[in-house]
C-alpha cells in the first residue's frame, strides 16, 4: 500500500475540494497517482472542482493579443511562485514582449517561441535572467494560437485568465467575437462541439457515469442508459455550442450564432488560466 503524506493529501483537497479522508482515500486505492485519485472521487459521486492547482508556480500573468488585421491571435502565460512577482514591472514588461514578438514571428509551439530571440538573447534565456533576478521559480508554461478569418482575444481582469477565438467570417463581426471569447471564459467549455470531443474523454465520462449509478445501487442492465444521459448532460454544459448563452440563457450558443449569421461558425477557442 502507498505510502501518503498529509501533504499529499492537502494538494488534492487543493485541487479537487474534495475533503480530507476522501482525498486520503482516493489516494490510498490510486497508490499515490493523482489523475487517477479524481477519476475515483469523481465515481464515488464527489463533486470535483474544476480547479487543478499548481502552487509551485500558480501565480504569474496570462496574456492574449491578436494582430492588427484580426488574423492571428496568440495568448501566454509566464508562471512564477508570488503575487508580489507577478506584479512586478519587469516581469510584466517582459511578459508583454513576448507575447508581441508572437504576433510578428507567429510561432507554432511552445519550444519555436521559447527559441525566439529577444533583446539579443532567447526567450528561454530571458526566462532564467528573470529567475536569477528574483530568487523565483517561474515559466513560459503555455502558448497558444489561432489563425482565422477573424479572431478575438479577451483578458480577463487582473491578468489571470484570457481567451482567443476565431470566426470564420471577418464581416464587423468583432462583437460577436468578444461576446464568445467571455464566454468560453466564464463558462470553460472543452470543445466548440460534441464531435470535437476526443473519444477517450466520451470513455472517460461513460466509465464515470456509470460508475456513479453503479454507486446509487441501479440495476447493471441500466448503467449504460444512464452513462449517455450523463454524457448528453456533459456535452451540454461542456461544449461550447451547446452551453446557454450567458448573456440570454433562454438559447444556446448555436442558436445565437445562427440568429447572427447562419453561415457564421466558430473555427476554434484557446483558454489559459492560473493554477488550471
Amino acid at each position: 500500500m502507498a505510502n501518503i503524506t498529509a501533504t499529499e493529501v492537502n494538494k488534492l483537497r487543493k485541487m479537487t475540494g474534495a475533503g480530507m479522508m476522501d482525498c486520503k482515500k482516493a489516494l490510498v486505492e490510486s497508490e499515490g497517482d493523482f489523475e487517477k485519485a479524481i477519476d475515483i472521487l469523481r465515481k464515488k459521486g464527489q463533486k470535483v472542482a474544476s480547479k487543478r492547482a499548481d502552487k509551485e508556480t500558480n501565480e504569474g500573468i496570462v496574456l492574449a493579443k491578436t494582430t492588427n488585421d484580426k488574423k492571428f491571435a496568440a495568448v501566454i502565460m509566464l508562471s512564477c511562485e508570488t503575487d508580489f512577482v507577478a506584479k512586478n514591472k519587469e516581469f510584466v514588461e517582459f511578459a508583454n514582449k513576448v507575447i508581441d514578438l508572437a504576433l510578428i514571428q507567429k510561432p507554432k509551439s511552445l519550444d519555436e517561441i521559447k527559441a525566439l530571440e529577444l533583446d539579443g538573447r532567447s526567450i528561454a534565456e530571458g526566462v532564467t535572467e528573470l529567475v536569477g533576478k528574483t530568487g523565483e521559480k517561474m515559466d513560459l508554461a503555455y502558448y497558444e494560437f489561432i489563425e482565422a478569418a477573424n479572431v478575438t482575444a479577451y483578458n480577463h481582469q487582473g491578468n489571470r485568465l484570457a481567451t482567443i477565438l476565431g470566426l470564420n467570417k471577418n464581416n464587423g463581426l468583432q462583437d460577436v467575437g468578444r461576446e464568445l471569447a467571455m464566454q468560453v471564459a466564464a463558462m470553460n467549455p472543452v470543445a466548440v462541439d460534441k464531435d470535437d470531443v476526443p473519444q477517450e474523454v466520451i470513455d472517460k465520462e461513460i466509465e464515470i457515469g456509470k460508475e456513479q449509478a453503479r454507486q446509487e445501487g441501479k440495476p447493471e442492465k441500466i448503467l449504460e442508459k444512464i452513462a449517455m444521459g450523463k454524457l448528453n448532460k456533459f456535452f451540454k454544459e461542456s461544449t461550447l455550442l451547446n452551453q446557454d448563452f450567458v448573456r440570454d440563457t433562454k438559447k444556446t450558443v448555436a442558436q445565437y450564432l445562427k440568429e447572427t449569421d447562419p453561415e457564421l461558425k466558430v473555427t476554434g477557442f484557446k483558454r489559459l488560466m492560473l493554477g488550471a
